[in-house]
């Protein structure tokens, strides 16, 4: 009796057990669990765009997990754990070959790559696309451009003052500023690209740098230096800016007019409305006061935002169908409506009312004059700002030296064949 109890004992208690694992095999339901790291900004578009995928696909169970992560260096913890790190994530065009070395961008193909090359322009679609080991590959879907131009209060400036940073300061005063952010090379460099400078980077099979080579520190690039420096001295420029003293000094009108991107569009026109404007770049002068005068237009990085997809994603089906998702025409045109951010799509973008925004209109000009961000060394960014921090520093205490400073950017930038 003892033993037919025991053994029921067991078996109610297997049953038990198989019950709980039935019961959590039921309510997982197969789940495929996605992460998924955007942008600060950006996080409740992407709640709402996964939420929308989810019911889409009533099939399946999505679990979503939506993370932030700036673009501007997701490279860096992407690689940190490529194994952990997230299934699809939001990035900037230049980081591309940082990922392919890493090995950690899928790539996309089949009719999939039919279909996002079809909706996308040719230019977006170039920015996504890499040779490794001589075969070409797209590695991401596009779904805005990304550059820079200038915003401004138009109670304050007219059209023609922003054509020209002289213009604009003429406007300007102790407590109604011009802001530029140069502390961060991706707009410091405007100046130089200007006046046709840059640097050279070559690479190898994998797409490793070899060697970096820059001319920032010729005699050209003396005299850029000498303008910005002249700008950050000037009390009329707040040239420490950032995003976040941007968007507070057009809320408390300490700033008039400042260089910034399309992420900051809605919060800046919340603060001037009916005075909020934008437009391309003005111009800045170069060689001031000597017989070589000249107004040079400044020159923006024109890069494109992308989804990739981690090559070590459990679910990398799934997770290149909500690439595609989330960059679709349709989102696109939502993420206008949301964040301003110009469409890739040529659909999306012919739309009227893409075409009549203000701040379309400002990207579309810019990109005239602007420098695509490919190739472009990862020794640039700190050596920049390191440059752009000195110079603020300087103005504060009286001390810069140029030529040392520019010298000590443009060495730490470069890199030697073989080192």
């Amino acid at each position: 009796m003892k033993k037919i109890t025991k053994l029921v004992a067991i078996g109610a208690a297997l049953f038990s057990t198989l019950g709980v694992v039935a019961c959590k095999k039921k309510e997982d339901g197969g789940a495929i669990k996605l992460t998924v790291w955007v942008s600060e900004a950006d996080k409740a578009f992407a709640t709402a765009v996964a939420e929308q995928f989810k019911a889409n696909n009533p099939d399946k169970n999505y679990q979503f997990t939506i993370d932030i992560q700036g673009e501007n260096d997701v490279a860096t913890r992407v690689l940190n754990d490529v194994e952990n790190a997230a299934d699809v994530f939001s990035y900037a065009n230049d980081q591309i070959g940082k990922f392919i070395n890493g090995d950690a961008l899928a790539k996309i193909a089949g009719d999939r790559l039919e279909r996002v090359k079809a909706a996308n322009s040719t230019a977006s679609m170039q920015s996504a696309t890499a040779t490794v080991q001589g075969v070409e590959g797209v590695y991401g879907m596009p779904y805005t451009d990304n550059t820079f131009f200038l915003y401004y209060d138009k109670s304050v400036l007219s059209e023609t003052d922003v054509q020209s940073i002289d213009g604009i300061l003429a406007k300007c005063g102790t407590n109604k500023k011009f802001a530029f952010p140069m502390k961060d090379g991706w707009y410091s460099t405007a100046f130089y690209f200007g006046k046709g400078l840059g640097y050279e980077v070559q690479y190898d099979d994998d797409l490793a740098e070899t060697s970096i080579t820059c001319d920032f520190d010729n005699t050209t690039g003396v005299a850029v230096t000498q303008a910005m420096w002249d700008l950050v001295k000037d009390s009329r420029v707040k040239a420490d800016a950032d995003d976040s003293k941007i968007t507070a000094g057009f809320n408390d009108g300490s700033i008039v007019a400042a260089v910034s991107g399309i992420w900051n569009r809605t919060t800046i026109e919340s603060y001037l409305g009916e005075s909020f404007a934008a437009a391309k770049l003005p111009t800045y002068t170069f060689d001031k006061g000597k017989a070589t005068e000249e107004q040079v237009q400044l020159v923006s990085f024109a890069g494109y935002k992308l989804m990739g997809v981690n090559n070590y994603s459990k679910h990398k089906t799934d997770a290149m169908a909500f690439a595609e998702f989330y960059t679709n025409k349709e989102n696109q045109i939502k993420h206008f409506e949301e964040r301003g951010f110009v469409p890739t799509d040529e659909t999306a973008r012919a739309d009227e009312r893409i075409q009549a925004d203000v701040c379309a209109k400002a990207i579309t000009q810019q990109l005239a004059h602007s420098k695509t961000q490919v190739n472009v060394p990862t020794t640039l960014w700190v050596p920049m700002e390191g440059l752009g921090s000195a110079m603020v520093t300087g103005a504060q205490s009286g001390n810069f030296n140029l030529q040392s400073q520019l010298q000590a950017c443009v060495d730490a930038i470069e890199k030697k064949s073989g080192i």
